[in-house]
Protein backbone atom coordinates (compact mmCIF):
# COMPACT_ATOMS: atom_id res chain seq x y z
CA UNK A 1 0.00 0.00 0.00
CA UNK A 2 3.07 2.19 0.87
CA UNK A 3 2.92 3.19 -3.48
CA UNK A 4 -0.44 3.64 -3.90
CA UNK A 5 -1.14 6.54 -5.81
CA UNK A 6 -3.96 7.48 -3.62
CA UNK A 7 -1.63 8.27 -0.40
CA UNK A 8 1.09 9.82 -2.13
CA UNK A 9 -0.02 12.66 -4.75
CA UNK A 10 3.35 13.92 -5.91
CA UNK A 11 7.24 12.73 -6.01
CA UNK A 12 8.29 13.46 -2.78
CA UNK A 13 5.29 14.53 -0.70
CA UNK A 14 4.76 13.99 2.50
CA UNK A 15 2.25 11.25 2.55
CA UNK A 16 -1.18 11.71 3.25
CA UNK A 17 -4.64 9.82 3.00
CA UNK A 18 -6.62 11.23 0.08
CA UNK A 19 -9.93 13.32 1.35
CA UNK A 20 -13.75 11.77 0.28
CA UNK A 21 -16.36 14.03 0.75
CA UNK A 22 -19.55 12.06 0.90
CA UNK A 23 -22.56 13.61 -0.23
CA UNK A 24 -25.86 11.59 0.98
CA UNK A 25 -28.81 12.48 2.21
CA UNK A 26 -29.68 8.93 4.12
CA UNK A 27 -28.13 9.48 7.28
CA UNK A 28 -27.28 5.43 7.69
CA UNK A 29 -25.93 5.37 4.13
CA UNK A 30 -23.75 8.37 4.93
CA UNK A 31 -22.30 6.90 8.20
CA UNK A 32 -22.44 3.46 6.65
CA UNK A 33 -19.87 4.61 3.54
CA UNK A 34 -17.75 7.57 5.46
CA UNK A 35 -17.25 5.09 8.22
CA UNK A 36 -16.12 2.42 5.83
CA UNK A 37 -13.34 4.96 4.34
CA UNK A 38 -12.26 5.63 7.84
CA UNK A 39 -11.48 2.36 8.08
CA UNK A 40 -9.93 2.14 5.23
CA UNK A 41 -7.49 4.98 5.47
CA UNK A 42 -9.20 7.56 3.80
CA UNK A 43 -10.26 10.66 5.17
CA UNK A 44 -13.95 10.59 5.29
CA UNK A 45 -16.41 14.03 5.58
CA UNK A 46 -19.52 13.82 5.67
CA UNK A 47 -22.19 16.26 3.72
CA UNK A 48 -26.43 15.55 3.45
CA UNK A 49 -27.48 18.84 1.07
CA UNK A 50 -26.08 21.51 -0.98
CA UNK A 51 -26.14 24.21 1.08
CA UNK A 52 -23.09 22.27 2.82
CA UNK A 53 -21.02 21.54 -0.14
CA UNK A 54 -19.41 24.60 -1.09
CA UNK A 55 -17.77 25.99 1.94
CA UNK A 56 -16.36 22.14 2.55
CA UNK A 57 -15.05 22.14 -0.95
CA UNK A 58 -13.33 25.56 0.27
CA UNK A 59 -12.06 24.24 3.23
CA UNK A 60 -11.14 20.62 2.62
CA UNK A 61 -10.27 20.48 -0.79
CA UNK A 62 -11.02 16.92 -1.39
CA UNK A 63 -9.44 14.63 -3.54
CA UNK A 64 -12.51 13.08 -4.58
CA UNK A 65 -16.65 13.41 -4.10
CA UNK A 66 -19.37 10.80 -4.03
CA UNK A 67 -22.49 12.41 -4.84
CA UNK A 68 -25.93 10.79 -4.68
CA UNK A 69 -28.42 11.96 -6.97
CA UNK A 70 -31.53 11.40 -5.10
CA UNK A 71 -30.95 14.31 -2.42
CA UNK A 72 -34.30 14.55 -1.07
CA UNK A 73 -35.37 18.82 -2.37
CA UNK A 74 -32.26 19.01 -3.85
CA UNK A 75 -31.39 18.13 -7.52
CA UNK A 76 -27.91 16.15 -7.33
CA UNK A 77 -27.52 16.67 -11.17
CA UNK A 78 -27.68 20.71 -10.23
CA UNK A 79 -24.93 20.22 -7.62
CA UNK A 80 -23.26 18.20 -9.71
CA UNK A 81 -23.05 21.26 -12.71
CA UNK A 82 -22.55 23.72 -9.38
CA UNK A 83 -19.11 21.62 -8.53
CA UNK A 84 -17.90 21.41 -12.14
CA UNK A 85 -18.67 25.27 -12.80
CA UNK A 86 -15.87 25.74 -10.23
CA UNK A 87 -13.50 22.45 -9.58
CA UNK A 88 -12.19 19.45 -11.80
CA UNK A 89 -12.55 17.07 -8.58
CA UNK A 90 -13.04 13.79 -9.34
CA UNK A 91 -16.45 12.77 -8.94
CA UNK A 92 -18.34 9.19 -8.41
CA UNK A 93 -22.25 9.66 -8.61
CA UNK A 94 -24.53 7.50 -7.11
CA UNK A 95 -27.83 6.17 -8.18
CA UNK A 96 -30.83 4.61 -6.64
CA UNK A 97 -32.26 2.59 -8.91
CA UNK A 98 -30.87 0.72 -12.15
CA UNK A 99 -33.82 2.53 -14.65
CA UNK A 100 -32.14 5.83 -13.77
CA UNK A 101 -29.96 5.38 -17.07
CA UNK A 102 -31.27 8.87 -18.38
CA UNK A 103 -29.29 10.24 -14.93
CA UNK A 104 -26.54 8.62 -14.91
CA UNK A 105 -25.77 9.90 -19.06
CA UNK A 106 -26.64 13.30 -18.34
CA UNK A 107 -24.12 12.66 -14.79
CA UNK A 108 -21.59 11.50 -17.04
CA UNK A 109 -22.11 13.76 -19.88
CA UNK A 110 -21.88 17.13 -16.73
CA UNK A 111 -18.38 15.75 -15.98
CA UNK A 112 -18.92 12.74 -13.30
CA UNK A 113 -15.89 10.63 -13.48
CA UNK A 114 -17.96 7.16 -13.01
CA UNK A 115 -20.79 5.93 -11.19
CA UNK A 116 -22.34 2.96 -9.02
CA UNK A 117 -25.66 1.81 -8.47
CA UNK A 118 -27.57 1.52 -5.44
CA UNK A 119 -27.53 -0.92 -3.60
CA UNK A 120 -23.71 -1.15 -3.94
CA UNK A 121 -21.08 -2.98 -2.31
CA UNK A 122 -18.85 -1.02 0.01
CA UNK A 123 -15.81 -3.12 -1.53
CA UNK A 124 -16.97 -2.04 -4.91
CA UNK A 125 -17.13 1.65 -4.11
CA UNK A 126 -13.56 1.72 -2.43
CA UNK A 127 -12.30 -0.32 -5.55
CA UNK A 128 -13.90 2.57 -8.09
CA UNK A 129 -12.45 5.48 -5.76
CA UNK A 130 -9.33 4.02 -6.05
CA UNK A 131 -9.22 3.32 -9.60
CA UNK A 132 -10.52 7.11 -10.16
CA UNK A 133 -7.81 8.09 -8.05
CA UNK A 134 -5.28 6.09 -10.43
CA UNK A 135 -6.49 7.59 -12.98
CA UNK A 136 -6.53 11.23 -12.06
CA UNK A 137 -2.72 10.69 -11.40
CA UNK A 138 -2.00 8.96 -14.24
CA UNK A 139 -3.44 11.87 -16.14
CA UNK A 140 -1.35 14.65 -14.53
CA UNK A 141 1.83 12.28 -14.80
CA UNK A 142 0.85 11.93 -18.70
CA UNK A 143 0.34 15.69 -18.66
CA UNK A 144 3.75 16.51 -17.25
CA UNK A 145 4.80 14.17 -19.62
CA UNK A 146 3.14 15.63 -22.95
CA UNK A 147 4.70 19.23 -21.50
CA UNK A 148 8.17 18.34 -21.59
CA UNK A 149 7.87 16.75 -24.63
CA UNK A 150 7.05 19.99 -26.57
CA UNK A 151 6.77 20.59 -30.10
CA UNK A 152 5.47 18.24 -33.44
CA UNK A 153 4.81 18.30 -36.69
CA UNK A 154 2.97 16.24 -39.26
CA UNK A 155 2.26 16.97 -42.83
CA UNK A 156 2.10 20.77 -42.35
CA UNK A 157 0.89 20.82 -39.27
CA UNK A 158 1.92 21.82 -35.53
CA UNK A 159 1.43 21.28 -32.36
CA UNK A 160 2.87 22.78 -29.08
CA UNK A 161 1.99 20.80 -26.21
CA UNK A 162 3.24 23.17 -23.79
CA UNK A 163 0.48 25.24 -24.59
CA UNK A 164 -2.42 22.56 -26.65
CA UNK A 165 -1.73 25.23 -29.55
CA UNK A 166 -2.46 23.88 -33.40
CA UNK A 167 -1.21 25.60 -36.01
CA UNK A 168 -2.31 24.44 -39.85
CA UNK A 169 0.41 25.46 -42.80
CA UNK A 170 0.07 28.69 -43.21
CA UNK A 171 0.73 29.71 -39.45
CA UNK A 172 -2.93 29.99 -38.15
CA UNK A 173 -4.29 28.21 -35.22
CA UNK A 174 -7.07 26.19 -35.09
CA UNK A 175 -8.87 25.38 -31.99
CA UNK A 176 -9.76 21.90 -31.01
CA UNK A 177 -12.03 20.68 -28.08
CA UNK A 178 -10.72 18.96 -24.93
CA UNK A 179 -12.01 15.73 -26.56
CA UNK A 180 -10.36 16.28 -29.89
CA UNK A 181 -7.05 17.08 -28.52
CA UNK A 182 -7.08 13.77 -26.63
CA UNK A 183 -7.73 12.06 -29.44
CA UNK A 184 -5.73 13.79 -31.52
CA UNK A 185 -2.66 13.16 -28.77
CA UNK A 186 -3.50 9.47 -28.78
CA UNK A 187 -3.14 9.25 -32.57
CA UNK A 188 0.22 11.51 -32.36
CA UNK A 189 1.42 9.23 -29.99
CA UNK A 190 1.25 5.68 -32.04
CA UNK A 191 1.13 7.57 -35.78
CA UNK A 192 0.62 4.91 -38.71
CA UNK A 193 -0.58 2.40 -36.22
CA UNK A 194 -4.02 0.70 -36.77
CA UNK A 195 -5.96 2.08 -33.17
CA UNK A 196 -8.93 -0.02 -32.35
CA UNK A 197 -11.70 2.06 -30.70
CA UNK A 198 -11.17 0.60 -27.43
CA UNK A 199 -7.59 1.60 -27.28
CA UNK A 200 -8.82 4.87 -28.37
CA UNK A 201 -11.58 5.41 -25.73
CA UNK A 202 -9.48 4.88 -23.03
CA UNK A 203 -6.58 6.95 -24.12
CA UNK A 204 -9.60 9.80 -24.26
CA UNK A 205 -11.02 8.64 -21.13
CA UNK A 206 -14.36 8.61 -22.37
CA UNK A 207 -16.37 5.90 -20.62
CA UNK A 208 -17.31 2.85 -22.58
CA UNK A 209 -20.62 1.57 -20.82
CA UNK A 210 -22.39 4.68 -22.09
CA UNK A 211 -20.39 6.35 -24.91
CA UNK A 212 -19.48 3.42 -26.98
CA UNK A 213 -20.02 4.89 -30.53
CA UNK A 214 -18.77 8.83 -29.46
CA UNK A 215 -14.33 8.20 -30.48
CA UNK A 216 -16.78 7.75 -34.09
CA UNK A 217 -18.82 10.85 -33.88
CA UNK A 218 -14.50 12.47 -32.12
CA UNK A 219 -12.65 11.10 -34.98
CA UNK A 220 -15.70 12.79 -37.61
CA UNK A 221 -15.07 16.21 -35.59
CA UNK A 222 -11.32 15.87 -35.62
CA UNK A 223 -11.41 15.20 -39.65
CA UNK A 224 -13.18 18.72 -39.92
CA UNK A 225 -10.73 20.06 -38.88
CA UNK A 226 -7.29 18.08 -40.10
CA UNK A 227 -8.16 16.72 -43.62
CA UNK A 228 -8.69 18.56 -46.55
CA UNK A 229 -11.58 16.69 -47.82
CA UNK A 230 -12.91 15.29 -44.68
CA UNK A 231 -15.63 12.77 -46.98
CA UNK A 232 -12.01 11.25 -48.40
CA UNK A 233 -9.65 11.16 -45.47
CA UNK A 234 -6.30 10.84 -45.95
CA UNK A 235 -4.95 11.61 -42.47
CA UNK A 236 -7.25 9.90 -40.18
CA UNK A 237 -8.24 6.72 -42.17
CA UNK A 238 -10.43 3.92 -41.25
CA UNK A 239 -9.21 0.43 -40.57
CA UNK A 240 -11.98 -1.45 -41.58
CA UNK A 241 -12.45 -4.07 -38.50
CA UNK A 242 -9.93 -2.56 -36.30
CA UNK A 243 -10.67 1.08 -35.64
CA UNK A 244 -8.38 3.87 -37.48
CA UNK A 245 -4.66 4.88 -38.18
CA UNK A 246 -3.16 7.99 -38.11
CA UNK A 247 -1.08 7.96 -41.65
CA UNK A 248 1.15 10.66 -41.36
CA UNK A 249 4.83 10.18 -39.77
CA UNK A 250 5.36 12.35 -36.84
CA UNK A 251 8.54 14.71 -36.39
CA UNK A 252 9.60 15.97 -32.82
CA UNK A 253 11.01 19.55 -33.04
Amino acid sequence: MGNDPIEQFSAGAERRPATCLVIEDDNTMRHLVTNYLEEHDFRAIPASGRDEVAGLLARSAPDLVILDLRLGQDDGLDLLRDIRLHSDVPIIITTGHRRDEIDRVVGLELGADDYITKPFGLRELLARIRAVLRRREAGKSAAQREVERGRCRFGGWQLDRRNRRLTNSNGEPVALTKGEYSLLIAFLDAPQRPLSREHLLQATRIHEDVFDRSIDVQVLRLRRKLESDPTTPSIIQTERGVGYVFALPVEPL
